[in-house]
């Protein structure tokens, strides 16, 4: 029997930005921030060693149009800085609830975050800190979804969670077509075939190489976390 009856133990959460700022659609929502805290603290109690990858969009947005002006290279070093914003904010709102919890950053950043080494990360999470890696990659051209691969490989994470306003993967967007369908389970392939939105390719490739499973399920809903990590079926799972 998994500890606490958790199926998963060690979790990568991938939020993205843009759920930070809620309706307002930028900056960050107080009430929002309040929700995945108390949804991180649901199953930080139970045991569950969390790690967590955020967006920068509701800050900086690589893929817009103003930054479609710029050198590619600096809009996304723009987007790494903002994803380290969201990162100091959630920890300060994990403090308050006496929640232990670290930021590591993939560049050297040594007055805001510690700098990311896999034994230290690994360490921090035996430790029951909630571990927030920011600052995507280090590189230019990757997204944080692939950071998120990336990092959940890295750190032997049990699966990927992706938070999402929608209750799994479907055929279409199920907020612009009425009768799209919902996929309880997907292959990788399938994904990469049928090229839908989970995560980008390359990171939708790195986990198939790694064997590493994804559950993408609506994190605006109370408990909804909780449930998955004690593994119930919601949500839409990849893998195989």
């Amino acid at each position: 029997m998994p500890e606490n009856g958790l199926t998963y133990k060690r979790v990568l959460i991938k939020l993205s930005g843009e759920s930070l700022a809620g309706d307002e659609k930028t900056g960050i929502n107080p009430s929002v921030m309040d929700h995945f805290v108390r949804e991180i603290e649901n199953v930080h109690a139970l045991g569950a060693q969390i790690g967590i990858v955020i967006g920068g969009g509701n800050i900086f947005r690589g893929v817009s149009g103003e930054a479609r002006k710029m050198d590619r290279v600096a809009a996304d070093q723009m987007g790494m800085l903002a994803t380290i914003i969201n990162s100091i904010a959630l920890k300060d709102r994990l403090a308050r609830q006496n929640i232990p919890a670290c930021i590591m950053s993939a560049t050297q950043m040594s007055a805001f975050t510690e700098y990311f080494t896999v034994d230290s990360a690994r360490r921090h999470l035996s430790n029951n800190e909630v571990l927030i890696m920011s600052g995507g990659t280090g590189n230019p051209y990757f997204t944080t979804d692939t950071a998120a691969v990336l990092r959940a490989v890295e750190i032997g994470a049990d699966v990927i969670l992706k938070g999402t306003r929608v209750d799994g993967v479907y055929n279409a967007d199920p907020e612009k077509v009425e009768d799209a369908i919902k996929f309880d389970e997907l292959k990788y392939v399938e994904v990469l075939k049928r090229e839908l939105k989970v995560m980008d390719l390359t990171a939708i490739t790195l986990a198939m190489d790694n064997k590493l499973p994804i559950i993408v399920f609506n994190f605006d809903k109370a408990n909804n976390l909780k449930r998955v990590l004690l593994g119930e079926n919601i949500g839409t799972k990849v893998q195989g």
